[in-house]
């Protein structure tokens, strides 16, 4: 219930300049936030990458009104992606791009403007060695956002896109893009869907996840498993088992900030271990999805408040 108002209260103004008001919601936020500028992000990426991880950042907003703004998002990460080429990590760095933050949402426009964007931070990227994933938001952009990526697979196929298993949808999307080169992140979801579109009950969300996982892993392409818990990344290593998918086969992605210890467990395995690295300062959408989806991040930010530490 609380995740619930949490996710419901992402998207009030009023609510956001509360939070965001309150002094210490700054320090809190640094747990799952990697800076407000690109050489604070560089510097955890290269933090992370020197212990062997791989990481994708993140430049942090969504739902931009203006073009303007919308281009000066795949400005920002034509810069990032410039400042990764000096790192010379390559594929061990790629970005994350929500396509309602390079236009999407900009009405009977909206579709072309984010599909020029994307083209531009993709073009970027593969011009050092890197990649894009295009993150999912809610239920509404499904159908834009994988036309926008079969658009941009076209030049790019690398282009990797995420996919949420409490959509009821889901399981057949995975269907469709699983074929040989095609690179999908399987989250669970972290925005608030009616029940007309999505599962609510957590046991029923694992359930789909794990179906989705199973044709992934049984198809061609290239699954990345976006999870913290144990018990999935065990069901994991059983369908990789089973499908005779080597550890160059899949890969596990995780937040910034959430579960160092397992991220450096599973690298130090010899998986490839992706951490998802958000920077910028429009992070309030963001940290409110991070606080709704795990009781114990709730609890780290209530404590933080009354602590003050």
């Amino acid at each position: 219930m609380l995740g619930s108002l949490l996710l419901a209260g992402s998207r009030v103004p009023l609510v956001r300049r509360a939070v965001s008001g309150v002094p210490l919601t700054r320090k809190v936020v640094d747990r799952f936030v990697a800076g407000e500028d690109v050489q604070q992000a560089v510097t955890a990426i290269r933090r992370l990458t020197d212990t062997g991880l791989a990481v994708t950042i993140d430049h942090l907003g969504e739902e931009t009104r203006d073009s303007d703004a919308a281009a000066a998002t795949a400005d920002a990460y034509v810069v990032l992606l410039d400042a990764l080429s000096e790192l010379g990590l390559g594929s061990r760095a790629e970005v994350s791009v929500k396509l309602s933050a390079v236009g999407q949402a900009l009405g009977a426009d909206g579709d072309k403007i984010a599909l020029e964007n994307a083209r531009r931070i993709c073009e970027a990227a593969a011009a050092v060695g890197s990649t894009v994933t295009f993150d999912m938001e809610d239920h509404t952009t499904v159908d834009s956002t994988l036309s926008i990526l079969r658009a941009v697979r076209g030049d790019f196929p690398s282009t990797g896109v995420a996919l949420q298993s409490y959509l009821f949808r889901t399981e057949e999307d995975c269907r469709d893009l699983s074929h040989e080169g095609s690179r999908v992140r399987l989250v669970k979801g972290a925005y608030a869907e009616p029940a007309s579109v999505a599962h609510q009950d957590k046991g029923e969300v694992d359930k789909a996840y794990v179906r989705c996982l199973r044709i992934l892993m049984a198809g061609q392409g290239y699954p990345m498993v976006a999870t913290h818990d144990d018990r999935l990344i065990s069901i994991t290593e059983t369908l990789a088992d089973r499908f005779g998918r080597s550890r160059g086969g899949y890969e596990y992605q995780m937040l910034y900030g959430i579960r160092t210890d397992k991220q450096q467990a599973l690298a130090g395995a010899g998986h490839t271990m992706r951490v998802y690295i958000p920077y910028g300062d429009d992070w309030y959408g963001y940290f409110m999805r991070r606080l709704a989806e795990r009781p114990a991040n709730i609890a780290f930010f209530l404590r933080a408040l009354i602590g003050g530490k």
